[in-house]
């Protein structure tokens, strides 16, 4: 099994790398992909180090399978050049998940729709991912009619150079530091995820509106969002307004959660328990909680929904595919 890591030096690249490594991932040959401006250089994967080759370098090995975490300018550029000599690819990039003849999976909802033939396969968006595990199982029982988004997300979500904006206000730095940003992040919000669009809305919440209906398979969802960048570290945590077509119990809600592969339900306000980003960080697994019927709306639900964005939000799920392709036999 010949793999290759495109872009293998960046933050999502770098947690690739562990989950392939934590999941014993089989892997015969690992090749590392990255910028010009890194090829030469070395990199620790299974306790070996790798050399860093470029894209052209990594299509001519023709692997079995490339995971791309490279932004989605390069993911249109080389994505089909790799399929083109046989090679399956995981892309986690925005540029073909929206594509309709690319399947946007996430294992636990629709990874039976996948084939030998699927040569490149998108990988969602992280904060749609976290979000549709638990929710799909509630879409099958009761049927969603609408769904309202407000987001919370990491910093981590951007990127290195966030952090690095991050850690140098945290430390106190007020001037000679890179922005990621428009403003300051430390004790600030910024309701701006991603660029805006010609509707006002930003491209990360029109991705949940799109990217949910194609997951769950209904393109009449009414979903509407609002995206938030927060000065946190762990992961991105979501509230979550449901309404459903048909009425529920909130005990019912609760089992199906609980039976849920993938989630945690962590729903006990008698005793303080509830998601938080701090603990959800380094886990692979969507937390639940504070789930409550909404008093102002008939058939309607909320609940608070976190998980570690750049795990199940982006490299475990891409792994999830990766192994659900190789226990087919579609690798």
């Amino acid at each position: 099994m010949k793999v290759a890591l495109v872009g293998a030096t960046g933050l999502v690249g770098h947690v690739m790398r562990d989950v392939l490594e934590e999941r014993n991932f089989s892997i015969s040959e690992f090749i590392p992909v990255a910028s010009a401006r890194s090829v030469g250089k070395t990199l620790s994967f299974k306790g070996k180090d790798y050399t860093i080759i470029s894209m052209e370098d990594a299509v001519s090995a023709a692997p079995d399978l490339a995971i791309f975490s490279a932004g989605g300018g390069v993911s249109k550029e080389w994505a089909p050049r790799f399929a083109a000599v046989g090679t399956t690819v995981i892309d986690n990039s925005s540029a073909w998940r929206m594509d309709p003849d690319k399947k946007l999976v996430v294992p636990e909802i629709n990874a039976h729709l996948l084939g030998k033939n699927d040569k490149i396969i998108a990988n969602p968006n992280c904060s749609t991912i976290q979000m549709v595990v638990p929710l799909a199982p509630l879409h099958e029982k009761y049927g969603i009619e609408r769904l309202v988004i407000s987001t919370y997300q990491s910093i981590t979500g951007t990127g290195a150079k966030a952090v690095a904006q991050y850690e140098a206000e945290k430390a106190g730095a007020t001037k000679d530091y890179e922005m990621a940003y428009h403003y300051p992040i430390m004790d600030n919000c910024l309701p701006h995820c991603d660029i805006f669009l010609d509707n006002g809305y930003t491209k990360e919440e029109m991705k949940l509106v799109h990217e949910t209906r194609k997951i769950l398979g209904d393109d009449n969802l009414k979903i509407t969002a609002t995206a938030v960048r927060v000065p946190v570290q762990g992961g991105h945590s979501e509230s979550v307004n449901i309404t459903f077509r048909n009425d529920f119990d909130i005990n019912e809600i609760r089992d199906i959660l609980s039976h849920t592969d993938g989630v945690i339900l962590e729903d006990d306000i008698d005793n303080f328990k509830y998601p938080m980003p701090r603990y959800a960080k380094n886990r692979d697994e969507v937390f639940v909680g504070r789930i409550r019927r909404d008093e102002s709306a008939p058939n309607s639900l909320n609940m608070w929904i976190v998980s570690d964005n750049l795990r199940k939000g982006a490299a475990t799920n891409a792994v999830q595919i990766a192994q659900y392709l190789k226990d087919k036999d579609y690798l």
